[in-house]
């Protein structure tokens, strides 16, 4: 009874009153995010079949820097495996992973459900579902520079959860058991469909699978190109939120007590978090589990204040699927595996985990 009150006193005091973001603790884990990001970003472009020395990586890349005036010194070989190969790939497997786990920490708050995630929720399927109706229709990918498989993969992620969440909710909130199950039998359907056509269509078939597998592979500058439009605003929309998700992430009736516009800020922010993974999903695949695995391991080491919850998730997400996609490239050379299946090894056990203590795991 005690403790109900203080939490509806501390929710009802609002988000202009909130403890304060500490300096002394927020920076350095920023800092802290930044190297190990960096550090794994460096493995990433330097380590692969063909031996290019970190010193001679580092070179490559300074020589593309405007203003520095080094010279790369090395095979016009080399420089084209870090420049046109390595270094796309780490980049769009930063930005997949950390427009990931950031959609996945914004589902959970805004479903207040630790179960949240773009892959178990249904939308990474309902947007590769998306993409995949493009590709096999002949339509022309990209307009005015801007690729439309985004847009494509953003309407089946986004009717992915209008339903999902549609069929979960009771009382404002989406109970786990009942939200999973949801997800799970959207996603069998968007992948039976997927399937389907994926038969029906020979001519890109091979390029189907691989979104269903999901990788980086196929990696280029032009892919990259394609995603930043649609992700670093959908990003941005939802840093802000930051402060508004914590009130959120308690109760829907609280939240319009200290002035929030509730439904406003759902839409917002589910269009914003669908319009960015149905993104990454229609360059990359489908990768689950990124958005599980990540917000969960930030709160457990930090807390749930989303201020900071959220560019963290940011920075390791990034770090994390990297770090993945170096092991799907290295586990089995000179071949290589799907990221995916190294992101499902990790996160099936963690989400079997989180499943058996859902009702006791607080936002």
């Amino acid at each position: 009874m005690v403790a109900g009150a203080r939490k509806a006193s501390v929710v009802e005091a609002g988000p202009a009153v909130e403890r304060p973001l500490g300096r002394r603790s927020f920076w350095p884990r920023l800092t802290l995010g930044c190297a190990i990001l960096l550090a794994v970003a460096m493995l990433g472009v330097a380590v692969g079949p063909a031996n290019v020395s970190l010193e001679a990586t580092v070179r490559i890349l300074a020589s593309h820097l405007p203003g520095v005036g080094i010279s790369a010194s090395v095979s016009p070989a080399w420089q084209n495996i870090i420049w046109e190969v390595r270094l796309p790939r780490v980049l769009l497997a930063g930005a997949a992973g950390a427009t990931l786990a950031l959609t996945g920490a914004t589902y959970q708050g805004v479903f207040r459900n630790p179960l949240a995630d773009p892959y178990l929720i249904g939308v990474a399927t309902g947007a590769n579902l998306g993409a995949t109706i493009v590709l096999v229709s002949g339509a022309d990918v990209s307009t005015h520079g801007l690729s439309v498989l985004p847009l494509a993969a953003f309407a089946g992620a986004l009717a992915s959860v209008v339903i999902v969440y549609g069929v979960a909710r009771v009382g404002g909130a989406a109970p786990g058991t009942t939200l999973i199950l949801a997800g799970v039998a959207l996603s069998s359907l968007a992948t039976a469909i997927t399937a389907y056509l994926m038969l029906k269509n020979t001519t890109n078939s091979l390029t189907i699978m691989s979104a269903v597998l999901g990788g980086f592979n196929t990696a280029t500058w032009v892919k990259l190109a394609w995603v930043l439009p649609y992700t670093v605003p959908a990003v941005l929309v939802i840093l802000a939120h930051g402060r508004i998700l914590n009130v959120l992430s308690l109760d829907e009736q609280q939240a319009r007590q200290v002035g929030i516009d509730v439904e406003r800020t759902k839409v917002v922010l589910l269009g914003a978090a669908s319009l960015a993974a149905a993104a990454v999903v229609s360059v990359s695949g489908t990768i689950g589990f990124v958005g599980l695995i990540v917000p969960h391991a930030i709160r457990l080491i930090w807390g749930p204040d989303n201020r900071a919850l959220l560019p963290m998730a940011i920075l390791l997400g990034a770090a994390f699927l990297i770090g993945a996609d170096l092991f799907a490239r290295m586990i089995d050379e000179p071949s290589e595996i799907p990221v995916g299946i190294i992101t499902a090894f990790c996160g099936v056990p963690f989400f079997l985990y989180l499943l058996r203590r859902s009702r006791t795991i607080a936002l």
